[in-house]
């Protein structure tokens, strides 16, 4: 118990001081913060399961150490979560369903809004671009935290979607009604084809079977699904960080500018803006009362 206070004060008295984190330590503490998870979820499994046993209770010490696996979970949460309310992007990022502090600090530590100039760099850079491959021997062409953290990401829309405040899981849904009409009118028969071709893939499988259909399984248009939501709020997130970091407007998408072949769609909670100095232009095409 004496260790349990002393880390309960620890965290308050840090607080404070975690808004002056780097981004590596802040990155550090990202991944902290999972690994702690994982340790309190299999300690927490370990204990319910010595519940059942004869004497139906875990030793002391797993419980101790449980409970301290769950404290510190808890402090770096808390930490993250100061340290992404002092930051303008971080602000905009908490306006939003779905997206807690721990995948607000990691996209925040992991991507530098000052090297960055349109937001398909972003979505490489998180291994959401399909042109790009990891070939043997070469340097891996994404940041493979910066995946996992869109995964989780993309867990999360799934979860809120029917959240009425939510926005990117509701795209997701739509999406996924998109693709799965577009899989049963067969237009994924090639995908599915090359699959099987390049693939092992159990042939007593339901995969299987849906690609020897000509057809994506579900859990493969889930998957794509769930990409497009998160390609989708990447895409508002370089938007809002450009703005944020440069007070101007950043370069228009290829496809919108010159192509002329997508509908632009601004990004959700942007009275963020109006306090943060942004420039009265910028927030008049937005439609925000800069006064």
């Amino acid at each position: 118990m004496e260790l349990l206070t002393a880390m309960e004060k620890l965290n308050k008295d840090i607080k404070t001081a975690s808004i002056s984190l780097s981004d590596a330590e802040c990155r550090y503490l990202v991944d902290l913060y999972y690994s702690m998870q994982e340790y309190r979820k299999r300690s927490a499994n370990q204990c319910r399961r010595l519940e059942t046993t004869p004497d139906g209770e875990p030793h002391e010490t797993l419980r101790f150490f449980s409970d301290n696996f769950a404290l510190l979970e808890r402090n770096i949460k808390s930490v993250l979560d100061s340290y992404t309310k002092s930051k303008p992007i971080g602000q905009w990022l908490h306006s939003l369903t779905g997206i807690g502090p721990v995948i607000a600090a990691g996209l925040i530590a992991n991507i530098d809004i000052k090297k960055v100039q349109t937001a398909g760099q972003i979505q490489a850079f998180c291994g959401l671009d399909p042109t790009k491959k990891w070939e043997k021997g070469k340097i891996r062409p994404w940041n493979a935290s910066l995946k996992c953290l869109c995964w989780k990401l993309g867990e999360s829309f799934v979860k809120v979607s029917n959240n009425e405040k939510d926005v990117y899981g509701k795209l997701y849904k739509i999406r996924k009604a998109y693709e799965q009409e577009k899989n049963e009118n067969g237009d994924y028969a090639e995908q599915a084809r090359h699959k099987l071709e390049t693939v092992k893939i159990g042939k007593d499988t339901d995969a299987y079977k849906y690609y020897s259909e000509g057809k994506l399984p579900p859990a493969h248009i889930n998957e794509r699904s769930k990409r497009w939501a998160v390609k989708y709020f990447l895409s508002h997130y370089f938007e809002v960080a450009y703005i944020l970091e440069h007070n101007k407007l950043p370069p228009r998408p290829y496809a919108i500018d010159i192509l002329k072949h997508a509908h632009y769609v601004a990004p959700p909670n942007l009275g963020i803006l109006n306090d943060y100095g942004v420039d009265r232009e910028i927030l008049k095409i937005y439609n925000i009362d800069g006064e």
